[in-house]
């Protein structure tokens, strides 16, 4: 049987976070990352630009290989899964998966708040679509779910700003307008793969018996479930334990700027995403 790595997608370098985890729980599996650099931040954009771009990156998927793809972006989870599995796989490829993070959050937080106030930090865009308060909504419509969008907390992840003053200034504004919309909140989801890096400031800032949840292990929770699910799938994904790391933008910036999510070291490639 053809090499299948198990894909997972990002506009950047969220992302990997969320494949950290997955190694980490899986880590006999192949596995691709793709992060879309030289078009992010996705959270801005409009659905439709999101969308083209999220296909063309499962398209190039699809074409190294890919059975299985992972969208670990919040955004283009929300923006553009659901026209891709609902529209694009039948034609595309029938047999072949596309799973987000959204999803695999909303059906974790009713096992974890004791009191139905659930907070979400995003992005914008991930906060406009409102697909917290929808997938929630439909697992569990007694929860009351509350959102903040942090526009500030990508940038200052990504120029590793954060653990400073004014760092620290711009997560606790944040964190306190949350809990200023609802002070019943008992959980949070930190509803961007970037926001893990500030996991530790953001619960300086909270109250003691607030939890916070990171996708990243949820994710992975959520594509074990799956692998156990569809044997029929985790037979086609290949296990050869290797990582591959691909950029639209420059191979030199994303190494570096990669060590500050995964903590170690990388080679990464430059790649063009499928158009047509």
């Amino acid at each position: 049987m053809a090499k299948s790595p198990i894909g997972v997608f990002d506009s950047g370098y969220g992302g990997l976070t969320v494949l950290k985890s997955i190694v980490a729980q899986l880590p006999d599996y192949d596995y691709i990352y793709i992060g879309d650099n030289a078009r992010t931040p996705y959270g801005s954009r409009s659905f439709e630009t999101v969308y083209e771009y999220t296909l063309q990156a499962v398209k190039t998927f699809f074409e190294l290989g890919c059975e299985l793809v992972i969208i670990a972006c919040n955004t283009a989870s929300a923006k553009a899964l659901r026209n891709i599995q609902q529209k694009d796989l039948i034609f595309l490829a029938p047999n072949k998966r596309v799973l987000g993070v959204i999803r695999p959050s909303a059906e974790a937080i009713g096992n974890i708040t004791q009191n139905n106030h659930v907070g979400i930090f995003g992005t914008p865009g991930t906060v406009n679509s409102e697909s917290y308060v929808i997938e929630i909504g439909k697992l569990f419509p007694e929860i009351k779910v509350t959102q903040e969008a942090c526009p500030i907390w990508v940038p200052l992840i990504e120029n590793n700003q954060f653990d400073n003053e004014g760092g620290r200034f711009f997560v606790k504004e944040h964190v306190d307008n949350l809990l200023q919309k609802d002070s019943k909140i008992d959980t949070i989801i930190l509803g961007c793969t970037h926001y893990p890096l500030l996991i530790d400031i953001i619960k300086e800032f909270l109250p003691p018996h607030i939890k916070v949840l990171s996708q990243g292990d949820i994710v992975a929770n959520a594509l074990q479930d799956y692998l156990n699910r569809h044997p029929e799938m985790e037979e086609k994904c290949s296990q050869g334990k290797t990582v591959t790391y691909f950029t639209t933008d420059n191979p030199e910036i994303f190494e570096e700027r990669a060590e500050i999510f995964l903590g170690k070291s990388i080679k990464a490639q430059r790649i063009n995403l499928k158009t047509n």
